[in-house]
Formats: structure tokens, C-alpha cells, sequence
């Protein structure tokens, strides 16, 4: 996969980014790890995600793209190929937002 320099850093990135959106609501772990496998296995190596992505799901918090995305890099320890990209800022229900360390 031919891949392009990101703005001014050093990192290289494919023209192909992944969704993580989905990870932790429609798609459970093992479908999250399957996906995920095969867009690195394709020569893919960004992934978009935020902690607010499936806050709205009964039961979930938000953050669950970014654990799900988290625990398969940690299993596969492909940390170095890998270039995750996020939001923040966004509410989070019930009044919360919040841009500090703290939070």
C-alpha cells in the first residue's frame, strides 16, 4: 500500500482511513479484532475513533472505540504501525464536557 506523509510530521499514512465508530456497540470485541486485523493486513494503518463515539448506547459510557482499539493494539503490540486518530470535546452527556487531564 503506498502511503503519503501526513502534513509536517514523519508519519506515513495510506489513503484509506478506518471508522472505529462501530467498535463496542454494533461490532462486539472479537468482530472489532477481526476487522481490525484485516485493514492492517491490507497495508491500511490509520484509525479514527472518539471517546464519545457510542455514548448514546443504553449501557455504554463512550470510550469503547477507543478501549476496543486500545486492547487489540496491547494483543498485538503493533503500536508503532499504527496511527490513531481522535476527537475530543464533544458532549458527553449530561452536561459533560470537559478538556482538562483531570477529566
Amino acid at each position: 500500500m503506498q502511503k503519503r506523509r501526513l502534513g509536517r510530521t514523519d508519519l506515513s499514512i495510506a489513503p484509506l482511513v478506518l471508522g472505529g465508530n462501530v467498535f463496542g456497540w454494533t461490532a462486539d470485541e472479537k468482530t472489532s479484532f477481526d476487522l481490525l486485523d484485516r485493514f492492517v493486513g491490507a497495508g491500511l494503518n490509520a484509525i479514527d475513533t472518539a471517546d464519545a463515539y457510542s455514548r448514546w448506547v443504553p449501557g455504554n459510557k463512550g470510550g469503547e472505540s477507543e478501549t476496543i482499539i486500545g486492547n487489540w493494539m496491547k494483543s498485538r503490540g503493533n503500536r508503532d504501525k499504527v496511527i490513531i486518530i481522535t476527537k475530543v470535546g464533544s458532549d458527553m452527556g449530561q452536561g459533560k464536557r470537559d478538556l482538562s487531564a483531570a477529566y
